[in-house]
């Protein structure tokens, strides 16, 4: 017969893996709306915004086996599928920040501008919503479970927020000015924060630390 205790340690892990899979899922869904409608539109800050959306699926497969390894052996290290995961997202990361450089670069020499901003908007939004709901309940479970680990992914999900707020920024501005080079400077913005997690992505698949998505 299993303890009460063993119970409740059961269950929280159960909720960890929940939530892992509801933003893997969340992110894919995320990433097709936002890549259709910013090239619908011609937003590339919307269009880039789907893009990293689909490189979060990958980081949140790593994170998804991660709670699997802790649950089994909560002293254990990162294993090579979640360094191979982290490798690739970090890869990823560095492409998606030169197509998103140059093509931002090439926008502003153009003067291109987008047909509309709107759907960047109302998806920054929802994408904010989500997440900070995804962050107070991944740093609950992880003080109930008192894990780091996930503590630390909560943690990371923050990075997602600050993207999703240049989003809306960039897009809000753009609707109510019409200034037609926000588009192109809110992705320069997106770029930064997407090279940021490329780097330390690479830098924690040399190591034992526990964060996967960007800041510790």
């Amino acid at each position: 017969m299993k303890s009460n205790l063993e119970k409740s340690i059961h269950r929280f892990y159960k909720i960890a893996f929940g939530l892992a899979l509801f933003t893997i899922f969340y992110n894919i869904v995320e990433g097709l709306v936002s890549i259709y409608l910013g090239y619908e539109d011609e937003s590339l800050v919307l269009f880039g915004f789907g893009t990293d959306s689909f490189i979060e699926v990958i980081s949140g497969l790593g994170i998804a086996h991660m709670i699997i390894r802790i649950k089994q052996n909560p002293e254990s290290n990162r294993d090579n599928f979640e360094r191979t995961a982290l490798r690739i997202t970090g890869f990823s990361f560095y492409a998606l920040v030169a197509g998103l450089v140059a093509t931002s670069i090439y926008n502003i020499w153009t003067g291109h501008k987008p047909e509309t901003t709107f759907w960047g908007i109302v998806i920054s939004v929802i994408s904010i919503v989500v997440m900070w709901v995804l962050i107070i309940s991944k740093t609950k479970v992880g003080k109930k479970l008192n894990s780091k680990a996930i503590l630390a992914d909560a943690e990371c999900t923050k990075v997602c927020v600050y993207m999703s707020i240049i989003l809306l920024l960039s897009s809000a501005i753009y609707e109510l000015t019409n200034f037609s080079y926000i588009d192109s400077i809110g992705t320069l913005g997106l770029s930064y924060f997407a090279f940021k997690e490329g780097m330390e992505c690479f830098e924690k698949a040399k190591s034992n630390k526990h964060c996967s998505c960007g800041h510790d």
